[in-house]
C-alpha cells in the first residue's frame, strides 16, 4: 500500500492511499470512508479485491489523518479533491464505493465526474438535507439527532458540541456488535481518535457537509448505482436509501432485513462483485 501526500492547489495536503501503484490493468475503485474514520482502503475486502483485479484508491477527507482541514467543505469540494488524486495518478475511469456518510461523498463524486465513473456502490448513504418529501431526521438514534442538529445550527455550534465532552452512542444492534468479532472489526482501527490525531475537524466538517447543499445533483448520476441499506439502521435510517433509490434514475436499492449500520457491511463483498460485473 503506497501512502501519498497530494499537495492541492490551495496549499492543503491530502493524504492518500494506492494499493497497486501504476497497475493500470486493474479496475480502480475509490473508497470513500465513513464518519469518523481514516480513509485507508477496507482491509476486509482485500482478498476479494485481489481475485477481482481491484486497485484501491482512497484518501483521508480533510481534517482526518494526514489531511489538512478545510472548514466549509462540501460534497462537491471533496469531489474536486478526488479529481486531483485521480489526475495525479493518471487514472481515467474508475468505480466508487462508499460507506455511511462516505456513500454520499461517493454519490456526489459520481454526479460531478459522470463520464469517468463506471459504477457506484454505497452502504447506508445519507440523502441530501433538502430532500423533498423525506423526513430527514426521522428514525435516527438520540446521539445522531443531537450531533446533526448541532451541525445544522452552524459550525460554531458544532464545534461546541464536539468539544463539550459529549459521548456518541451509536446504539448498535446485536448484529452490528457481532460483526466486530470478524474481519470488519478492522473498523475499530480506523475510527475515532485514530482518525483525528489533530482534533475534531474531520467529524465537524463531515457532519456540516451532510446538512449543507451538496453543490451537485445526485439525480444526474449516469453510472449504474447500487444502494445497500439495512432496515434496522438507526444512524442513517433506510428511508434515506429509499429516497435516493426513488430519485436517482440509474439506482437500484437492496434492503436487508434486520441489518444495522455496521452489519450492512456483510454485503460489501457481493457489492464489489456487482461493481466488477458492471465494468466488465
Amino acid at each position: 500500500m503506497d501512502e501519498i501526500d497530494f499537495r492541492l492547489a490551495d496549499g492543503r495536503i491530502l493524504h492518500g492511499y494506492d494499493s497497486a501503484p501504476g497497475d493500470d490493468g486493474r479496475l480502480a475503485v475509490v473508497w470513500h470512508h465513513g464518519t469518523p474514520n481514516l480513509g485507508v482502503p477496507p482491509a476486509p475486502l482485500f482478498d476479494a479485491g485481489e481475485w477481482l483485479g481491484i486497485r484501491w484508491i482512497s484518501f483521508d477527507r480533510p481534517g482526518y489523518g494526514g489531511s489538512t482541514a478545510a472548514p466549509g467543505r462540501t460534497m462537491a469540494s471533496v469531489a474536486a479533491d478526488l479529481t486531483t488524486v485521480l489526475d495525479t495518478l493518471g487514472i481515467g475511469t474508475f468505480a466508487l464505493m462508499g460507506y455511511s456518510g462516505g456513500g454520499s461523498f461517493a454519490l456526489a463524486s459520481a454526479a460531478i465526474l459522470r463520464e469517468r465513473v463506471e459504477a457506484v456502490a454505497t452502504f447506508a448513504a445519507i440523502a441530501p438535507y433538502d430532500a423533498s418529501g423525506l423526513d430527514w431526521y426521522d428514525g435516527m438514534v438520540a446521539s445522531g439527532l443531537a450531533s446533526l442538529h448541532a451541525a445544522a445550527a452552524g459550525r460554531d455550534a458544532k464545534v461546541r458540541h464536539e468539544t463539550s465532552g459529549v459521548e456518541y452512542d451509536p446504539e448498535f444492534t446485536a448484529s452490528d456488535i457481532a460483526l466486530f468479532d470478524g474481519p470488519w472489526g478492522w473498523l475499530g482501527s480506523v475510527a475515532g481518535d485514530n482518525a483525528m490525531p489533530n482534533g475534531p475537524d474531520g467529524v465537524i466538517d463531515d457532519d456540516r457537509s451532510y446538512v449543507l447543499d451538496w453543490g451537485c445533483d445526485p439525480a444526474t448520476i449516469t453510472a449504474p448505482t447500487l444502494l445497500v441499506h439495512g432496515t434496522a439502521d438507526g444512524i442513517i435510517p433506510c428511508s434515506h436509501g429509499k429516497w435516493l433509490s426513488a430519485n436517482l434514475p440509474t439506482a437500484e436499492l437492496e434492503l436487508h432485513q434486520n441489518l444495522g449500520h455496521v452489519s450492512v457491511l456483510t454485503q460489501a463483498e457481493p457489492a464489489l462483485e456487482w461493481i466488477r460485473e458492471q465494468t466488465g
